[in-house]
Protein backbone atom coordinates (compact mmCIF):
# COMPACT_ATOMS: atom_id res chain seq x y z
CA UNK A 1 0.00 0.00 0.00
CA UNK A 2 1.79 3.53 -0.77
CA UNK A 3 2.14 6.63 1.15
CA UNK A 4 -0.78 8.88 1.39
CA UNK A 5 1.20 11.68 0.31
CA UNK A 6 3.37 9.60 -1.99
CA UNK A 7 4.95 11.35 -4.69
CA UNK A 8 3.85 15.08 -3.80
CA UNK A 9 5.72 17.95 -3.66
CA UNK A 10 5.00 20.41 -0.74
CA UNK A 11 6.46 23.55 -0.14
CA UNK A 12 7.05 24.72 3.72
CA UNK A 13 7.33 28.40 3.98
CA UNK A 14 7.51 28.58 7.65
CA UNK A 15 10.47 30.41 8.75
CA UNK A 16 14.27 28.71 8.71
CA UNK A 17 14.29 26.49 11.79
CA UNK A 18 10.96 26.37 11.94
CA UNK A 19 9.18 24.03 9.58
CA UNK A 20 11.59 20.90 9.69
CA UNK A 21 8.46 19.31 12.17
CA UNK A 22 6.35 19.61 9.63
CA UNK A 23 8.43 18.52 7.21
CA UNK A 24 8.77 15.43 9.29
CA UNK A 25 5.49 14.81 9.04
CA UNK A 26 5.08 15.27 5.41
CA UNK A 27 8.00 13.22 4.89
CA UNK A 28 6.34 10.29 6.97
CA UNK A 29 3.61 10.05 4.90
CA UNK A 30 5.29 10.05 1.92
CA UNK A 31 5.61 13.78 0.33
CA UNK A 32 8.64 15.51 -0.58
CA UNK A 33 9.17 18.44 1.68
CA UNK A 34 10.56 21.38 0.36
CA UNK A 35 11.48 24.24 2.01
CA UNK A 36 11.26 27.42 1.02
CA UNK A 37 11.00 30.10 4.07
CA UNK A 38 8.79 33.36 3.36
CA UNK A 39 8.83 34.63 6.52
CA UNK A 40 11.96 35.58 8.78
CA UNK A 41 12.59 37.42 12.23
CA UNK A 42 13.71 40.34 14.33
CA UNK A 43 14.46 41.57 17.47
CA UNK A 44 12.25 45.72 17.69
CA UNK A 45 14.15 48.28 16.46
CA UNK A 46 14.15 49.97 19.75
CA UNK A 47 13.43 46.94 22.46
CA UNK A 48 13.18 49.78 25.31
CA UNK A 49 9.36 49.72 25.52
CA UNK A 50 9.07 45.73 26.20
CA UNK A 51 12.13 46.23 28.44
CA UNK A 52 9.93 48.67 30.24
CA UNK A 53 7.02 46.53 30.31
CA UNK A 54 8.68 43.59 31.33
CA UNK A 55 10.59 45.13 34.44
CA UNK A 56 7.20 45.65 35.68
CA UNK A 57 5.57 42.46 34.55
CA UNK A 58 3.64 41.22 38.39
CA UNK A 59 1.35 44.23 37.33
CA UNK A 60 -0.13 42.46 34.57
CA UNK A 61 -3.26 39.77 35.41
CA UNK A 62 -2.83 38.29 31.81
CA UNK A 63 -0.11 38.22 29.52
CA UNK A 64 -1.23 36.70 26.36
CA UNK A 65 1.59 35.17 23.65
CA UNK A 66 -0.56 34.69 19.99
CA UNK A 67 2.17 33.01 18.55
CA UNK A 68 5.11 30.98 19.09
CA UNK A 69 7.36 33.78 18.11
CA UNK A 70 5.97 35.78 20.61
CA UNK A 71 6.48 33.16 23.35
CA UNK A 72 10.15 32.80 22.59
CA UNK A 73 10.87 36.92 21.94
CA UNK A 74 9.31 37.22 25.64
CA UNK A 75 11.46 34.40 27.41
CA UNK A 76 14.47 35.77 25.77
CA UNK A 77 14.08 39.40 26.79
CA UNK A 78 13.49 38.17 30.41
CA UNK A 79 16.77 36.40 30.35
CA UNK A 80 18.48 39.56 28.80
CA UNK A 81 17.30 41.84 31.33
CA UNK A 82 17.89 39.17 34.29
CA UNK A 83 14.51 38.29 34.90
CA UNK A 84 13.52 34.81 36.22
CA UNK A 85 10.46 32.65 35.30
CA UNK A 86 9.25 33.23 38.84
CA UNK A 87 8.48 36.76 38.18
CA UNK A 88 5.48 35.57 36.32
CA UNK A 89 4.08 32.92 39.15
CA UNK A 90 1.45 35.33 39.92
CA UNK A 91 0.60 36.27 36.29
CA UNK A 92 -1.61 34.44 34.10
CA UNK A 93 -0.59 33.00 30.69
CA UNK A 94 -2.58 32.30 27.45
CA UNK A 95 -0.92 30.71 24.25
CA UNK A 96 -2.96 30.65 21.27
CA UNK A 97 -2.14 27.32 20.61
CA UNK A 98 0.00 24.36 21.37
CA UNK A 99 3.04 25.04 20.13
CA UNK A 100 3.15 28.59 21.84
CA UNK A 101 2.43 26.75 25.26
CA UNK A 102 5.33 24.53 24.22
CA UNK A 103 7.72 27.27 24.05
CA UNK A 104 6.66 28.56 27.08
CA UNK A 105 7.09 25.34 29.19
CA UNK A 106 10.18 24.52 28.28
CA UNK A 107 11.05 27.63 29.66
CA UNK A 108 9.43 26.82 32.90
CA UNK A 109 6.57 29.39 32.26
CA UNK A 110 3.10 27.83 33.65
CA UNK A 111 0.14 28.37 31.20
CA UNK A 112 -3.18 28.97 32.48
CA UNK A 113 -5.12 29.10 29.23
CA UNK A 114 -5.15 27.19 25.93
CA UNK A 115 -8.25 27.94 23.84
CA UNK A 116 -9.91 25.42 22.02
CA UNK A 117 -9.95 27.30 18.77
CA UNK A 118 -6.36 28.72 18.24
CA UNK A 119 -6.63 31.84 16.81
CA UNK A 120 -7.45 35.20 18.61
CA UNK A 121 -11.19 34.79 18.62
CA UNK A 122 -10.29 31.50 20.68
CA UNK A 123 -8.67 33.68 23.03
CA UNK A 124 -11.62 36.23 23.93
CA UNK A 125 -13.80 33.72 23.72
CA UNK A 126 -12.52 32.11 26.87
CA UNK A 127 -10.32 34.47 28.44
CA UNK A 128 -13.32 35.23 30.67
CA UNK A 129 -14.26 38.38 33.06
CA UNK A 130 -10.90 40.71 32.17
CA UNK A 131 -12.60 44.23 32.87
CA UNK A 132 -10.52 46.70 34.87
CA UNK A 133 -7.89 44.06 34.51
CA UNK A 134 -4.09 44.88 32.95
CA UNK A 135 -3.40 42.43 30.08
CA UNK A 136 0.41 42.60 28.30
CA UNK A 137 0.11 41.58 24.48
CA UNK A 138 4.26 41.15 23.50
CA UNK A 139 3.25 41.10 19.47
CA UNK A 140 4.82 41.18 15.99
CA UNK A 141 5.16 44.79 14.72
CA UNK A 142 2.54 43.86 11.81
CA UNK A 143 -0.19 41.83 14.29
CA UNK A 144 -4.13 41.71 13.83
CA UNK A 145 -5.83 44.17 16.27
CA UNK A 146 -8.21 42.27 16.68
CA UNK A 147 -6.98 40.80 19.98
CA UNK A 148 -6.28 43.82 21.92
CA UNK A 149 -9.47 45.79 20.32
CA UNK A 150 -11.56 42.78 21.61
CA UNK A 151 -9.94 43.11 25.40
CA UNK A 152 -10.01 46.47 25.13
CA UNK A 153 -13.93 46.45 24.36
CA UNK A 154 -14.50 44.22 27.64
CA UNK A 155 -12.89 46.78 29.92
CA UNK A 156 -9.79 45.66 29.92
CA UNK A 157 -6.46 47.66 30.09
CA UNK A 158 -3.99 46.79 27.55
CA UNK A 159 -0.52 47.33 26.47
CA UNK A 160 0.28 45.63 22.89
CA UNK A 161 4.14 45.83 22.78
CA UNK A 162 6.13 45.31 19.59
CA UNK A 163 8.52 41.85 21.34
CA UNK A 164 9.46 41.20 17.66
CA UNK A 165 9.63 42.36 13.76
CA UNK A 166 8.43 40.00 10.87
CA UNK A 167 10.23 40.27 7.78
CA UNK A 168 10.39 38.65 4.11
CA UNK A 169 12.21 34.96 4.00
CA UNK A 170 14.67 34.59 1.38
CA UNK A 171 12.35 31.50 -0.45
CA UNK A 172 10.76 33.21 -3.44
CA UNK A 173 13.52 33.36 -5.32
CA UNK A 174 14.56 29.57 -5.09
CA UNK A 175 10.42 28.27 -5.37
CA UNK A 176 9.82 30.76 -8.56
CA UNK A 177 11.57 28.38 -11.15
CA UNK A 178 10.54 25.57 -9.76
CA UNK A 179 6.76 26.83 -10.04
CA UNK A 180 7.78 27.85 -13.45
CA UNK A 181 9.10 24.33 -13.79
CA UNK A 182 5.69 22.37 -12.65
CA UNK A 183 7.42 21.03 -9.85
CA UNK A 184 5.64 21.61 -7.01
CA UNK A 185 1.82 20.41 -6.11
CA UNK A 186 1.01 22.24 -3.14
CA UNK A 187 1.85 24.79 -0.46
CA UNK A 188 1.33 25.09 3.13
CA UNK A 189 1.11 28.49 4.66
CA UNK A 190 1.39 29.19 8.29
CA UNK A 191 0.38 33.28 8.59
CA UNK A 192 -1.03 35.58 6.34
CA UNK A 193 2.88 37.15 6.34
CA UNK A 194 4.01 34.33 4.72
CA UNK A 195 1.51 34.26 1.71
CA UNK A 196 1.88 38.44 1.45
CA UNK A 197 5.92 37.70 1.48
CA UNK A 198 5.63 35.27 -1.22
CA UNK A 199 3.29 37.46 -3.47
CA UNK A 200 5.87 39.89 -2.88
CA UNK A 201 9.16 37.46 -3.63
CA UNK A 202 7.72 36.18 -6.57
CA UNK A 203 7.11 39.32 -8.16
CA UNK A 204 10.61 40.41 -7.39
CA UNK A 205 11.82 37.70 -9.20
CA UNK A 206 9.93 37.89 -12.03
CA UNK A 207 6.86 36.49 -11.92
CA UNK A 208 4.07 38.64 -12.82
CA UNK A 209 1.44 39.31 -9.77
CA UNK A 210 -1.44 39.45 -12.14
CA UNK A 211 -0.22 36.31 -13.37
CA UNK A 212 0.20 34.75 -9.79
CA UNK A 213 -3.42 33.10 -9.16
CA UNK A 214 -3.33 31.31 -12.53
CA UNK A 215 0.09 30.10 -11.61
CA UNK A 216 -0.88 29.09 -8.14
CA UNK A 217 -4.32 27.88 -7.32
CA UNK A 218 -4.14 24.27 -9.61
CA UNK A 219 -2.12 23.95 -6.60
CA UNK A 220 -3.34 22.26 -3.23
CA UNK A 221 -2.61 26.05 -1.34
CA UNK A 222 -3.24 24.76 2.37
CA UNK A 223 -4.14 27.81 5.10
CA UNK A 224 -3.42 27.47 8.75
CA UNK A 225 -6.80 29.46 9.68
CA UNK A 226 -9.27 31.57 8.86
CA UNK A 227 -6.89 35.14 8.96
CA UNK A 228 -4.50 33.82 6.77
CA UNK A 229 -7.23 32.45 4.43
CA UNK A 230 -8.75 35.78 4.03
CA UNK A 231 -5.31 37.39 2.86
CA UNK A 232 -4.43 34.63 0.49
CA UNK A 233 -8.50 35.30 -0.86
CA UNK A 234 -7.58 38.72 -1.33
CA UNK A 235 -4.31 38.41 -3.38
CA UNK A 236 -6.70 36.13 -5.90
CA UNK A 237 -5.60 32.81 -4.37
CA UNK A 238 -8.30 30.01 -3.11
CA UNK A 239 -7.56 27.11 -1.10
CA UNK A 240 -8.20 24.91 1.69
CA UNK A 241 -8.28 26.06 5.49
CA UNK A 242 -7.11 23.55 8.27
CA UNK A 243 -9.85 22.44 10.12
CA UNK A 244 -7.50 22.31 13.46
CA UNK A 245 -4.98 25.59 13.34
CA UNK A 246 -1.88 23.75 13.47
CA UNK A 247 0.56 22.11 11.95
CA UNK A 248 -1.39 18.32 12.12
CA UNK A 249 -4.04 20.69 11.22
CA UNK A 250 -2.24 21.64 7.66
CA UNK A 251 -1.23 17.55 7.22
CA UNK A 252 -4.80 16.88 7.61
CA UNK A 253 -6.11 18.86 5.60
CA UNK A 254 -3.40 17.90 2.54
CA UNK A 255 -4.39 14.12 3.68
CA UNK A 256 -8.30 15.32 2.68
CA UNK A 257 -7.12 17.18 -0.69
CA UNK A 258 -5.04 13.94 -1.49
CA UNK A 259 -7.74 11.35 -0.85
CA UNK A 260 -10.18 13.47 -2.71
CA UNK A 261 -7.56 13.85 -5.97
CA UNK A 262 -7.11 10.25 -6.31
Amino acid sequence: MSSPLAGLRVVITRAEGQGESLAAQLAALGATPLLHPMIAFAPPLDPAPLDAVLADVRRYAWVVLTSPNAASALAHRLAALGVGAGALSDVRLAAVGPATAQVLAARGMRVALVPRRHIAEGLLEEIGEVAGERVLLPCADIARETLADGLRARGALVDAVVAYRTVPGQGAATLAPLLLAGQVDAITFTSSSTVRYMIEGLAQAGLTPADLPALLNPLALIFIGPATARTASDLGLAGITAQEYTSPGITAALLGWAAQRR
